[in-house]
């Protein structure tokens, strides 16, 4: 028969017991809460870095290689890029800019007036651009400007305007050009990318065209070699030469 010491006995090793248990519980409880904690706190560090590394409003992906987009310029604002290869351009033929756009059969409007710079927010409507495609005006605040790059398709007016005042070179081209065309003109974007960005534009009125900040070449057909030649000679023109072309550029 169990004696009252053994009874306290015998209770004593069951609280124990329950003790152990409960701190062992707990622990689990921790380690698990840690774990989760961690968890967190790496997916918000990876999406940190993926708007930083999309220029603030762009894609969530990384960019491919062959588009050239540069987010340090400007940001990728959800536009698909374009990651075709061009094709290799043949060498320059005319490097005086109004034969060349008067040989491929383009318009050279220069000097054209400034319609002004001041910033809209983003999604803004944009105002009613006396060009098409616009040369200046007002646009975009920074740094929703659009990057440097190729593009398959039209990014907001209000934001490649911008780019313009930054001294950007912009080639643009009717969407239903055949891509044998469209590779051309990809290639000879590909051949010197910086300061430059190309991309599809169903609104204007040309196959090609180019516009930097006040300056239009406007190619209502596309010519081959000598429309090529032209729109090298316009981007060697005025290329970096936008009231706010400090960004560097490497031709």
């Amino acid at each position: 028969m169990a004696t009252r010491k053994d009874e306290k006995a015998r209770l004593r090793a069951a609280r124990l017991e329950a003790e152990r248990r409960d701190a062992q519980a707990a622990r689990k409880r921790l380690i698990l809460g840690y774990g989760v904690a961690g968890v967190l706190t790496a997916a918000v560090l990876v999406g940190i870095g993926v708007v930083i590394a999309s220029g603030g409003g762009g894609s969530s992906e990384s960019t491919p290689a062959a588009a050239h987009i540069d987010t340090a310029t400007g940001s990728i604002n959800g536009v698909v890029p374009d990651a075709r290869e061009g094709a290799a351009p043949p060498a320059v033929q005319n490097l005086d800019l109004e034969n060349a756009a008067a040989d491929a059969g383009c318009v050279l409007r220069l000097g054209l007036p400034d319609e002004g710079a001041n910033h809209l927010e983003p999604g803004a409507r944009p105002p009613n651009y006396r060009t098409n495609p616009p040369t200046s005006g007002n646009h975009v605040t920074t740094p929703f400007q659009q990057a440097d790059g190729a593009y398959g398709e039209m990014p907001a007016l209000i934001d490649f305007v911008h780019s313009l005042e930054h001294g950007r070179i912009e080639v643009q081209y009717a969407p239903d050009l055949p891509e044998t065309d469209q590779l051309a003109l990809k290639g000879v974007f590909d051949e010197s990318p910086s300061g430059m960005l190309l991309f599809p534009d169903p609104r204007m009125p040309y196959e090609v065209a180019a516009t930097a900040w006040t300056q239009l070449l406007g190619c209502k057909r596309y010519e081959g070699t000598r429309t090529l030649d032209a729109i090298r000679d316009f981007r060697d023109q005025f290329r970096g030469r936008g009231p706010e072309g400090q960004v560097p550029i490497t031709p």
